[in-house]
């Protein structure tokens, strides 16, 4: 493709400076849907801000699906993007507009192109949000076919390495309770915040966990991430709240972890479970991740985060973790990606799909 470096960065650009953050990805929905369908592409909207592209279902050759979000986290003050030094930087650069760049450049390069198996192509949003609220699920709930891909490659930021499986990530409401009074007679009143002091202090110590599963290393671990509490300066507070995050390995179910949690908090105060999205699976001896890996793909290493392949798995369909954003660059105000390892993310994709 003449100037692919060249094309990857202005489209890359083009995105970023459309915002989505979200629940605000209707536009870009549009964008990337008229993108498609004026490049030659078989496209569709499929409701929710969803996009499909090529293949939606198997047919007599295997089925392999590219999935991106279209959403980003809120604004840091890095709108509008810019090329710069051989990089795109921008609100979700790289997690992950330079990936559904290389989509959409991939989708219109094959187009009419003869290809080694049957290519997918799916955009979806809310992936940045609570896992009950992304638009994934209820997409492969209205489009079955999907379910039937041999091979989904979720295009979240790896820096171009292959990683397998992603943790479970549970999040909840951690309460302390105690007893309002004087800060001038604190005896006669039962601190609450230094009633989580205690509880936090006791979950601080518990370290990062390795475990193995699938042949990779995944560590558990898990956080306080917010505390608030008080009213006033001289009044010693009957209430606490603070937010636990806890990251879980594959092979390790919700039940299992939210009682892993409950072990470690509920000593010391209420434990609400707000949200638990599962781990993901890691393929077995499926073919194609190794001729993925074959074609050019970094080097098999575990998801060290929340990804869909947990959607994808709990649908029952193989997928891995493939793209062109680094996570250091993630979420980040200076959010980068750069346009050496979007051409190098096309160059193994289109080798794996055209064989």
């Amino acid at each position: 493709m003449p100037d692919l470096p060249g094309r990857l960065a202005r489209r890359t650009l083009e995105l970023v400076d459309l915002p989505s953050v979200s629940r605000s990805e209707q536009r870009l929905a549009a964008h990337v849907l008229e993108v498609l369908r004026s490049g030659g592409a078989d496209c569709r909207a499929a409701g929710d801000t969803c996009v499909l592209a090529g293949a939606t279902e198997r047919g007599a050759r295997p089925l392999v699906l590219l999935a991106g979000h279209l959403d980003t986290v809120p604004e840091q003050g890095n709108l509008p993007g810019a090329i710069v030094d051989g990089r795109v930087v921008g609100l979700g650069a790289a997690d992950m507009k330079g990936a559904d760049a290389v989509m959409i450049e991939l989708a219109i390069a094959l187009a009419g192109r003869e290809t080694a198996v049957d290519v997918g192509f799916v955009f979806f949003g809310r992936e940045e949000l609570p896992f009950a609220e992304s638009a994934l699920t209820p997409l492969l709930e209205r489009e079955p076919g999907l379910a039937a891909a041999d091979l989904v490659v979720v295009m979240e930021p790896t820096a171009n390495a292959l990683q397998l499986g992603c943790l479970g990530n549970l999040n909840a409401t951690w309460t302390f309770s105690g007893r309002a009074g004087h800060s001038a007679r604190p005896w006669l009143a039962d601190n609450a915040i230094h009633r989580a002091a205690e509880g936090i202090h006791a979950l601080a110590q518990v370290g990062p966990v390795e475990h193995r599963f699938g042949g990779l290393t995944y560590t558990e671990v898990v956080s306080a991430t917010t505390i608030s509490g008080g009213i006033a300066q001289n009044v010693v507070p009957d209430r606490a709240v603070a937010q636990v995050n806890y990251r879980f390995p594959p092979g390790r179910g919700a039940a299992e972890a939210e009682a892993q949690v409950r072990a470690w908090c509920e000593p010391y105060g209420a434990i609400e479970i707000t949200g638990i999205a599962p781990s993901g699976p890691v393929p077995d001896a499926n073919p194609l991740v190794a001729r993925l890996q074959e074609s050019g793909a970094g080097e098999v290493a575990a998801k060290q985060a929340w990804t869909p392949v947990a959607e994808f798995g709990l649908a029952g369909v193989d997928a891995v973790n493939f793209g062109p954003g680094d996570p250091v660059h993630a979420h980040r105000a200076d959010e980068e990606v750069s346009v050496a390892a979007l051409v190098e993310c096309f160059s193994v994709l289109e080798r794996f799909l055209c064989g």
